[in-house]
């Protein structure tokens, strides 16, 4: 049978609300009878009910985490950050998987805020005014993690997505390169895709160089269309010397198919990416990559939300961590 706090009070010789006190750590009680009710608690294997307590309190200690593709490891890294710091503070974390659908997401949002959680997190994907309409039917605090909304009217924590690109790109100008092509995110998602691609331009124009059409091809962020747009750049008439990938994913994939195809990477063609994942240091060239810090981003957003919950005073509420190239064998000099 269920062990109850009536159960641990007979057990104690105490009243239920000194039991509760007890639990809840409260410190007006006297170390005797707190030493008293915890014997009782561990010889009974009692459990307090966190749905109680969440209604006597109005607390759940829960934080609701949207994650847009559990099956990559960027995000994975970035839950790192945020379950490392909820548990320094004493919250427990409820993830749920967005598989990148908006429809999906505004759901999981929904469900979440109905589970009454403390605080949400909102990791990735772009923020539509669908999204923004659920979370103005929020009560708590709600913080957007490695992405942004365009009016920046909800705390978030990023990279500046498009000064990564265009240290990237300029990476390889550097170099030597000239004729640049990019494999870009989808160009609808603003504070990713779109960024990153103005990123690849400004640094194309500044070196006085063509943003041509050609030279540009739409992907999903995944490996498979990192593998079809680097196809599509190897049958050009003139080829590029080197592919500015938005993914690492992506960036692998263009490694492979030029790999494939019976080219060298970087002897025939350099390759650079966004991300830093673990993956590029795997791959072989070791891929080049503007690193981004996902377990400093969870981290960081998860810390910003145990402020807004306990309503701390709160100095910057859009934070914008800093990124670095990391130099490895997938890019050389023309």
């Amino acid at each position: 049978m269920t062990v109850t706090i009536y159960d641990v009070a007979r057990e104690a010789g105490v009243s239920m609300a000194t039991v509760s006190r007890v639990v809840n750590n409260n410190p007006n009680v006297k170390p005797q009878t707190r030493k008293k009710v915890f014997e009782a608690i561990e010889r009974l294997g009692y459990r307090p009910n966190a749905v109680a307590r969440g209604l006597a309190s109005k607390k759940t200690t829960t934080v609701g985490v949207v994650i847009p593709d559990i099956s990559n490891s960027i995000y994975a890294e970035v839950a790192r950050g945020i379950e490392d710091i909820a548990n320094m503070y004493h919250y427990n974390i409820i993830l749920c998987n967005a598989d990148k659908k908006k429809e999906k997401e505004i759901r999981v949002i929904n469900t979440l805020l109905e589970k009454q959680v403390d605080g949400l997190l909102f990791m990735g994907g772009a923020v539509t005014e669908e999204h923004i309409q659920a979370f103005q039917t929020s009560s708590v605090p709600i913080v957007l993690c490695a992405t942004t909304d365009d009016k920046e009217t909800i705390p978030s924590v990023d990279i500046d997505h498009e000064a990564a690109a265009f240290d990237a790109v300029n990476q390889l100008i550097q170099g030597g390169h000239r004729r640049i092509a990019m494999i870009a995110g989808p160009l609808t998602d603003p504070s990713n895709g779109y960024a990153r691609y103005q990123g690849y331009k400004r640094a194309m124009e500044q070196a006085g160089l063509e943003v041509s059409d050609e030279l540009v091809r739409i992907g999903n962020y995944r490996y498979e269309s990192g593998l079809e747009a680097m196809k599509y750049f190897l049958d050009l008439p003139e080829r590029p010397t080197a592919v500015f990938a938005a993914t690492d994913e992506m960036g692998i994939g263009a490694i492979h198919t030029i790999q494939d195809s019976g080219l060298r990477v970087p002897e025939d063609l350099s390759v650079i990416s966004i991300d830093n994942s673990r993956m590029a240091s795997m791959v072989r060239p070791q891929l080049t990559a503007v690193a981004q810090p996902m377990y400093d981003i969870g981290a960081v957003s998860m810390r910003l939300l145990t402020k807004l919950m306990n309503k701390e005073s709160v100095d910057l509420t859009k934070v914008v961590l800093p990124h670095e190239v990391v130099v490895r064998k997938s890019v050389a000099q023309v």
